[in-house]
């Protein structure tokens, strides 16, 4: 099998020609047919996040030694099956549910694996979607995507579960109520509107620095698109949303945008920082109770809400976000893309 694969961070991913993978016990062996391309795999890539005043978070630190395949948003086509394996059958069409724990801590027994603390996430513990073969350790994690494409399945992975959980930690009784405040227009941005549409919400402001992406997230259905770098951002998120905003969810994550989303949230308000841009922040701590806020932070979802969030998908209720093709010896070009900043919607790597 060919994979593209960080050998050093920060250097361009290398080719690599490996043995594919035998299906043993329980495991699945997909042939990769589409895999999307996310932030998180910049920071992966690059080697470490930014925790603010001159301090470093780095990949090493989380245990992660190259060479290491990334792509946590894979949908692929079942060719072998462990001789213990059951659920699905060779040429079954699937997405992967990449947030796999290690099944037996608290956290995974109650069903979210996404929190563990001995992971085994395909694309960051374990090889994922840069290749052309992902090996898959239960069909559990393996999930029909109805009639989608696989290229618009894929992003369900990652950016579609991650706004979904977000959204869930907002609570429909807040976002179908009140107005939110949506930071970053990107792919993951995008994909929060269209399922905030979906599930009955009142609708959101976006808060983007992008004119190109503020024009995007007007086309998704946004109230309103304003420009998050302005020095009365605040202001205008507020006079935009006609009404008390009840939540934001900053899919940045850097100091500026925390800033603007704890600010700009009415009393009782929510904001869940779902980004990994960076950064820090001071809080005055006596405005946090007296406020009454909760501050937040939302890591991709369960399980289960993938499978809540597929059936809506697959059943044709979630408007489509923008996908962008491209072929997997691509990968390190949509990289440097996706850092510059330059990718509307979300990128696709297929065979």
């Amino acid at each position: 099998m060919k994979s593209y694969d960080v050998v050093d961070f920060g250097a361009p991913l290398k080719p690599t020609e490996k043995p594919t993978p035998k299906p043993q016990g329980s495991e699945v062996l997909l042939r990769t047919l589409a895999a999307g391309v996310c932030h998180s795999d910049l920071h992966i890539w690059e080697g470490w996040y930014d925790l603010g005043g001159g301090k470093k978070l780095t990949v090493r630190d989380r245990g992660l030694v190259p060479p290491l395949t990334m792509g946590h948003e894979i949908v692929g086509e079942v060719v072998a099956l462990g001789p213990e394996a059951s659920g699905v059958k060779i040429g079954d069409k699937r997405l992967v549910h990449p947030w796999i724990g290690c099944g037996a801590c608290p956290v995974c027994r109650r069903g979210e694996e996404q929190l563990c603390m001995t992971p085994r996430f395909l694309g960051v513990q374990k090889p994922g979607g840069y290749a052309d073969h992902v090996l898959v350790p239960h069909a559990r994690y393996l999930l029909d995507f109805g009639r989608l494409s696989p290229a618009q399945a894929a992003p369900f992975a990652c950016s579609g579960i991650t706004a979904f959980g977000a959204l869930k930690r907002v609570g429909a009784a807040i976002f179908r109520e009140q107005p939110i405040l949506v930071i970053g227009a990107g792919g993951l941005g995008l994909m929060c509107l269209s399922l905030l549409k979906a599930l009955g919400g009142l609708g959101a402001v976006v808060a983007d620095i992008d004119p190109g992406k503020r024009e995007a997230a007007l086309k998704a259905g946004a109230l309103a698109a304003i420009d998050a770098g302005a020095a009365d951002a605040v202001k205008r998120a507020q006079e935009a949303a006609k009404a008390s905003i009840g939540a934001a969810i900053d899919f940045v994550g850097a100091s500026a945008t925390a800033r603007l989303g704890i600010d700009a949230i009415a009393k009782g308000g929510k904001y869940v920082i779902v980004g990994l841009f960076g950064g820090e922040i001071t809080l005055s701590l006596p405005l946090v109770p007296m406020r009454a806020i909760t501050i937040q932070g939302a890591y991709t979802g369960s399980l289960a809400e993938m499978k809540e969030l597929l059936a809506l998908a697959g059943a044709g209720k979630v408007p489509p976000v923008p996908v962008h093709e491209h072929r997997l010896a691509e990968a390190n070009a949509v990289l440097e893309e996706l850092k510059a900043g330059r990718v509307i919607g979300r990128a696709v790597l297929t065979p």
